[in-house]
């Protein structure tokens, strides 16, 4: 369910394929994910998409109240994807939820398709966010809007999540990957020292 492609330039291509569940992920899933991320120090560039009309809807229900809301695979995750030394893009071809928002919040950047949704209705549901999720949330948006979607439990409109600098850009729905390719077609192209420099100072 999650599938990796590899190309000659450098750039790793992950798709999470559960579209029959909205993407939503088990601890299996999880699992994989990390364990990419992690592997990826090679990877000039890493893009996460998702397939069908959602990015992901977060963790999977029943596996959730099962205790995977509180699992520790959820920062493994979202730690390993913002150590990468190469250009992370969240390609994101639907709605963001709950726990998903971790792993795009550690990208780079994040370009959405005009349905996306984003929310992360983790108080409603009797848990903390990620440990590091609320910062990096807060980082883009700021604290108060961090607090509209983690407190105030509210959902943004892809509009809503350009304006508040949560994405970098709206682009249709099904160019969403092909833009995320083009974003990165320059670090791919660059050294790799040139390219991992930029990204660290730009921290």
């Amino acid at each position: 369910m999650i599938e990796l492609t590899k190309d000659d330039s450098g750039l790793w291509i992950v798709t999470i394929n559960r579209p029959e569940k909205a993407n939503s992920l088990t601890e299996a899933m999880l699992t994989d994910l990390a364990e990419i991320s992690e592997s990826a120090q090679d990877a000039r560039g890493l893009i996460f998409t998702g397939a069908g009309k959602v990015f992901s809807a977060g963790a999977d229900l029943d596996e959730a109240r099962a205790g995977l809301a509180i699992s520790p695979v959820w920062e493994r995750l979202s730690s390993a994807v913002a150590a990468l030394p190469g250009l992370t893009i969240a390609a994101l071809n639907g709605t963001l939820a709950g726990g998903a928002n971790g792993m795009a919040l550690a990208c780079d950047i994040r370009i959405a398709a005009p349905h996306a949704k984003f929310f992360y209705p983790v108080m409603k549901l009797g848990y903390l966010p990620q440990p590091s999720d609320p910062a990096r949330l807060a980082a883009l948006v700021g604290p108060a809007r961090a607090k509209l979607m983690l407190m105030g439990g509210q959902k943004l409109t892809a509009e809503e999540a350009l304006t508040y600098g949560l994405i970098e850009r709206i682009v249709p729905a099904e160019d969403v990957l092909s833009v995320a390719r083009e974003i990165a077609a320059d670090t791919l192209a660059a050294k790799p020292e040139i390219a991992t420099g930029i990204k660290q100072m730009c921290l």
